[in-house]
Parts: structure tokens; C-alpha cells; sequence
């Protein structure tokens, strides 16, 4: 089936053939006619299956022009790099169609995105805090929201959005379609559908929370941080098909350490993003690693999701992530839009009880590899990878009640002076043996 059996807007179907887009995925095929019809629905599907053209494409189809500058579809994703992926894809769609579309995110300033969005705007597409931020200003009004889209439901509710999003809800008007889209269903999203939608129509692209099944996964069992860069640099310098390469670590502070290692070697083709650098870096970063100006792009989970790079020919887990979802999403940034893919996981001897809990829950078996025998293994451990030795607390057992002595002792006699009025008379008798008489005043 093509999008053109679709009822799909002219102007919307003439954007996507100018794309290039011939054929839909399962779930843009498989949500189109829920959301046409006007029913609350609940998207399921793995990342990379096309989820955002999957509600970009009815939701347009929707749309219907009006003199009011107030935005008619609000778009809420997780984290801002996600904003401006869907922005951009929008902007795509609606070459040929009288759309305004507008992002807003934190770590950007709020009176110019006040000031875009009073200019009048059909569609806005922001983060939880900023469009709280915005509605509690008055610079955005939701009174004339007639679609919700909540992307990747779960990462948000996970980032700790869920005041924000109950704010969000609280503020829309009493009708309106809610669409909302996750790669998993977790007990917590099933929690929030339940409390706030009416019973969505489900459709899945694919079984929630599995692997895509075009990806070759392998994993080496490696000892530590030092013994996992050499393998790294192994791999990087005897593999010319690792030309665009995704690699995942635990924490900033990792990727920090390890950018640093890698660089030593291969200079200018790596970058790194993570949370603590500032919004145009983490852009400028992925815009590089997109263009293919760095071949290595080291990251914590925070782009896990909601990032469209295309073409990674390999996804390294340097480290395991602490969620078999996590571990999802990181392994799906390879092997998109029908591509096969390569993923590649190092297990150290202390993440194997965190591994056995990530097959269990996804059911997938890996392929063992060897570590290559030019690979050196290093037995030194780094500071941060020592074992935390736990002091055991002995706690001193204290004296019974009973047993213990008084809590003050008895004053000394040259303490025990207290302060009495002077008494002249007394004092003179005491020091002459009889009473000192003043004389008698001269006349």
C-alpha cells in the first residue's frame, strides 16, 4: 500500500511525494484511520518505525484553517532536540499548505518564544516545563487545542514530567482528541492513560519493547574502562564499515573520560554530547555526527531517544544502560527505516546481574565475540571503578541507666560563697571584736 491510498490531504500528499515517501510504515499505515476518526489513541512501536510522521500526516489532514492566531495542535515531547526534529519534519509537510508551526523548549530564551508565538501560530511543538511556562504567562493560549500528541509517553513520564503534564492537561479545553505515542507500555504509562483519557484505541506497529529484528547484535566480555577503550580503538581502526558510529555510556563524567581517550587518537572525528553541555553544543554536535564531519559520537542516554540520525552503521553500549527499555531505545538508533543494522554491547564481570535482568526482559540472545588478541587487557582499574569497601557500623553499646553515675558532682566549699547584701556594722564587729562607731560629724 502507498501513502496515495490513503485520504491524505493534496497538499500533504504532494509534500510527501516531493520527499520521496512512497510507501507508509506499519504504524503510520496502522494509525491513520484512528486518529481520521477523531478516537483517542494510543501508538505503540519500536523507535525508528516512523512515529512522528505516523501523527504529523492525519493530524495536518486535520487541520483546518481559522483567523484565530491561537494554536489548534499542541505536540509535547521530552526533551528539546526532539522539538526541533519534529519542527523540522512538520516544515517538510507543510510546504505547500498556510501552517505555522513553532518550537519552544527550556535553555532558550522565553520572551522570543513569547513573542513568536503571539505573532499567531497553528501548531506548537514544546517540552512539559517550557509550555507550562508559556500558558502560566499568558502568552500561549490553549483555549482553541482541538489535537494532543504526547510523543515517547514514557521517556517523559520517566524525566520526571508528570506534574507538568497534568498542569498541561488541566489547562486544555474540555473536548479534544488525545494522541499519544510510546516504544513501551510501562505500569507507570498505563497508570496516566487510565487516570486521563478515555479508553484510547491501541495500535502497534510491532510487539512493544522487543529489538528490531534487522539488527546484528554481538557483545564481548570485557574487564574494565581501560581494557573496553583499546577494544573500542580496535574496532574503529580494523573496520572500515564503522563510518558513522553511536557509542553509549552510563554517565557524563564516562563521557567525558572516554572523548578524552578517543580523541588522543582520532582527533577531530569524535564528538560528545550529554546534559551538561549547553543547547547549541548538543545541537551543533548532532548536526556534525549527521553531516558526517565526526564519525564517533559518544553519549549518555540522553539522546537514546527523539533523535533522528540516519544511516549509524553501528550503536557501541560501551556501558549498559540501567533499563532493558534504555537499552532498547539505544540499540534503535541503527538499523532505521528498513536499514540493517549493527549493535555491540560490552559486558564488564559487574554489570552481569544488570545484563541477565535486561535478557530476561526482552528475550533476546547476542552473539559472543572474542576480544582480538592485538587487543591489550589491562588489569589497572581507574579510581572510580574500585569497589566501595563498606565499613561495618559498630555501634558501642552504652551504659544502662541504672549503671551510670550522677550527671554533676557536689561543689567545692570556695564555689559554694553565694552573694549577700554588705553589712558594715557586722563586718567591723567581726574584724575588731566589738562595734566601730563613726565620729560625730563637725559642726
Amino acid at each position: 500500500m502507498s501513502f496515495h491510498d490513503l485520504n491524505i490531504k493534496k497538499p500533504v500528499l504532494q509534500a510527501l511525494d516531493e520527499l520521496g515517501y512512497n510507501e507508509p510504515t506499519p504504524i503510520q499505515l496502522n494509525a491513520f484511520a484512528p486518529i481520521m476518526s477523531g478516537r483517542d489513541v494510543l501508538g505503540l512501536a519500536q523507535t525508528g518505525t516512523g512515529k512522528t510522521l505516523a501523527y504529523l500526516i492525519p493530524n495536518l489532514c486535520l487541520w483546518k484553517f481559522s483567523k484565530e492566531p491561537h494554536p489548534q495542535i499542541l505536540i509535547v515531547v521530552p526533551t528539546r532536540e526532539l522539538v526541533a526534529q519534529v519542527v523540522e519534519e512538520c516544515e517538510k509537510l507543510i510546504t505547500n499548505m498556510n501552517v505555522v508551526v513553532t518550537g519552544v523548549y527550556g535553555g532558550a530564551n522565553i520572551n522570543t518564544q513569547a513573542a513568536a508565538i503571539l505573532q499567531g501560530l497553528d501548531i506548537v511543538v514544546g517540552t512539559p516545563g517550557r509550555l507550562v511556562d508559556l500558558a502560566a504567562n499568558g502568552s500561549l493560549q490553549l483555549k482553541n487545542i482541538k489535537r494532543v500528541v504526547i510523543d515517547e509517553v514514557d521517556e517523559t513520564l520517566s524525566e520526571g514530567f508528570q506534574h507538568q503534564l497534568d498542569r498541561l492537561l488541566q489547562l486544555l479545553p474540555e473536548k479534544y482528541q488525545a494522541q499519544l505515542f510510546s516504544a513501551t507500555l510501562s505500569e507507570e504509562v498505563a497508570k496516566f492513560i487510565e487516570k486521563n483519557f478515555n479508553d484510547p484505541i491501541r495500535v502497534e506497529a510491532a510487539k512493544a519493547g522487543t529489538p528490531i529484528e534487522k539488527i546484528k547484535q554481538e557483545f564481548y566480555t570485557v574487564p574494565n574502562f581501560l581494557t573496553k577503550v583499546n577494544l573500542l580503538n580496535s574496532l574503529l581502526s580494523s573496520n572500515e564499515n564503522f563510518n558513522k558510529i553511536l557509542v553509549f555510556v552510563s554517565s557524563r563524567a564516562w563521557a567525558d573520560r572516554l572523548f578524552s581517550e578517543l580523541t588522543a587518537i582520532h582527533g577531530e572525528q569524535v564528538g560528545v554530547i550529554h546534559s551538561n553541555k549547553s543547547q547549541n553544543f548538543r545541537f551543533n554536535a548532532v548536526n556534525s555526527f549527521q553531516a558526517g564531519e565526526f564519525r564517533v559520537l559518544i553519549a549518555t542516554d540522553l539522546i537514546a531517544r527523539g533523535i533522528d540520525v540516519s544511516e549509524v552503521s553501528h550503536v557501541i553500549n560501551f556501558d549498559l544502560p540501567d533499563s532493558a527499555d534504555n537499552f532498547i531505545h539505544r540499540v534503535g538508533r541503527t538499523g532505521r527505516a528498513g536499514q540493517v543494522g549493527h549493535a555491540i554491547t560490552f559486558i564488564s564481570e559487574n554489570q552481569l546481574e544488570n545484563w541477565l535482568q535486561i535478557q530476561a526482559t526482552t528475550k533476546i540472545s547476542l552473539t559472543e565475540m572474542e576480544i582480538p588478541s592485538e587487543v591489550e587487557i589491562v588489569d589497572e582499574l581507574l579510581e572510580i571503578e574500585k569497589p566501595v569497601v563498606q565499613m561495618k557500623n559498630v555501634l558501642v553499646k552504652l551504659p544502662k541507666k541504672s549503671e551510670a553515675g550522677p550527671a554533676f558532682h557536689e561543689k567545692k566549699d570556695k564555689n559554694k560563697k553565694v552573694n549577700v547584701r554588705y553589712n558594715h556594722k557586722k563586718a567591723m564587729q567581726d574584724k575588731y571584736g566589738k562595734p566601730k562607731k563613726r565620729g560625730s560629724k563637725k559642726k
